[in-house]
């Protein structure tokens, strides 16, 4: 519902969330609305509270990083318990209703995507650049400022990079494997890094194929891991085609079949009773 002139100078209206007021001055116009469950914030205060939001994510990964790095154990909403010390995998566990809070994890979910490595280095990086940059913002310095520094800061980044990186040929397995270990070996899995470095560069040669002139590599669409009960880690193997994890139906069921025939139904193999 509203009330007042069209023509006049201003205008109110009532609705559900509350009450509002529209202002005309001249050509510009200037909007008020008043809901009593809303909180506005501005100013220094907002630039606080994001980058406090922001600097405690990083503190909760902090210690998930370098060869010291320890072990959290989570409980999921299903009771159960996961313990690891990969940022990713911590980071989505966690429910945060802060919006800052929520751009930290999301930065971290897409390093995983993108990458696939370095989620708990980017957020703690992410965590120190915010802290340094709160020390300008104190002095009263633009944000703009600040960002502009930390875009000359990554070109210089960038060339010292260039300078020091070193060409990789894919086709040498040593120069892979020490590449891969660099990765396991702040994981669990670090005391079977010579296996585990063997499984991983298997499988990523196993689902490469060629496109356009190019190789293209997806793991997570061609590649899986399954865990099967029993047995100890140096069973662990790369299988070339596809496993179904089956539970034996019948003790005279062969465990072991070569060359089989194999059927693909999109629908259920099962006898149903017609209604009569």
């Amino acid at each position: 519902m509203y009330e007042g002139d069209l023509e006049g100078q201003s205008m109110n209206w009532t609705s559900e969330e509350g009450r509002g007021d529209i202002i005309r001055s001249g050509t510009n116009i200037d909007r008020a609305w008043q809901c009593q469950n809303t909180k506005r914030e501005s100013g220094r205060k907002v630039q606080s509270g994001n980058i406090n939001a922001a600097k405690t994510i990083a503190d909760i990964i902090r210690t998930c990083l370098g060869p010291k790095s320890m072990m959290k154990m989570l409980l999921d909403p299903m009771g159960g318990i996961v313990m690891t010390n990969d940022g990713n995998a911590i980071l989505r566990e966690i429910q945060v209703q802060h919006p800052a809070a929520k751009s930290m994890i999301e930065i971290s979910r897409t390093q995983d995507e993108e990458v696939g490595d370095g989620t708990t280095s980017v957020i703690i990086l992410a965590g120190e650049m915010l802290s340094v940059a709160e020390h300008f913002l104190e002095q009263q310095m633009h944000p703009t400022v600040v960002i502009s520094a930390y875009r000359k800061a990554l070109d210089d980044m960038i060339s010292t990079l260039k300078k020091i990186s070193i060409p990789v040929d894919i086709s040498d397995s040593d120069m892979m494997l020490n590449i891969i270990n660099s990765s396991i070996t702040t994981k669990a899995i670090s005391r079977w890094s010579s296996l585990a470095c063997n499984i991983a560069l298997d499988a990523v040669k196993m689902v490469q194929f060629e496109e356009n002139g190019r190789k293209e590599i997806d793991i997570k669409k061609y590649a899986r891991v399954e865990k099967i009960p029993g047995g100890i880690i140096e069973d662990s193997c790369v299988l070339r085609g596809v496993m179904i994890n089956k539970d034996v139906t019948h003790p005279r069921m062969r465990r072991y079949i070569k060359n089989p025939r194999i059927v693909l139904l999109d629908s259920s193999l099962e006898y149903k009773k017609g209604e009569s």
